[in-house]
């Protein structure tokens, strides 16, 4: 598949075929680390980290671990 690149401010754009886009899962405003081998652009798509509450756990220690505290009164219709 052929495309043009343009020229986009003081940058050059690329368009990407939206068959191409959904065969490599790319989305509007999903972040991808580009990088050159060879002589040739290679665009990859960054995963969302996936957390787990057990992961995140694992991080808290007593040296870390903080108490409640006061937010202050109500200030609305709050219903505490």
């Amino acid at each position: 598949m052929q495309t043009k690149i343009k020229k986009w401010g003081n940058s050059l754009a690329l368009r990407i075929p939206k068959l191409l886009a959904l065969d490599a899962n790319l989305k509007l405003n999903k972040l991808v680390d580009l990088s050159i081998d060879k002589g040739s652009i290679i665009i990859t798509p960054i995963g969302e980290k996936e957390y787990s509450l057990g992961k995140l756990l694992e991080g808290v220690s007593e040296n870390n671990l903080h108490g409640e505290f006061d937010t202050g009164a109500p200030i609305g219709k709050e219903i505490w």
